[in-house]
């Protein structure tokens, strides 16, 4: 059940994510940088989505790792992007609030799958 609600969470994070970095984009000094958003915030759900189809327990933990990762990298590059004032307060403390829900919900789901193994 949990890896249903992780699912939609970041999928629909991804495309909150696109449709950010695009209005982001609009701003000339974002044009280089707004790629690694973009890359960081949808790779969280894609790594879910495959993890949730790993070949084993390891390999499971592992694609739930590289997602946590990368859902720090989003933390930094919205950080980067709000303190330069590209991207407004409320979008970065809702963009964050989401991220730290699925960083959350990943924690606990490595943890429990870690646990299983021993």
């Amino acid at each position: 059940m949990r890896e249903n609600i992780l699912v939609d969470l970041s999928k629909n994070f991804a495309v909150e994510m696109i449709n950010l970095c695009g209005e982001i984009k609009k701003n000339e000094k974002a044009q280089i940088l707004v790629g690694q958003l973009l890359r960081s915030g949808t790779s969280i759900g894609a790594n879910i989505h495959e993890g949730n189809y790993a070949a084993s327990k390891a390999d499971f933990i592992n694609k739930f790792q590289i997602a946590l990762k990368e859902c720090y990298e989003t933390d930094y590059w919205l950080e980067i992007f709000k303190d330069a004032k590209i991207i407004d307060e409320k979008t970065h403390n809702d963009f964050r609030t989401k991220c730290g829900k699925l960083r959350k919900i990943l924690i606990t789901s490595i943890k429990t799958a870690k646990a299983s193994i021993k």
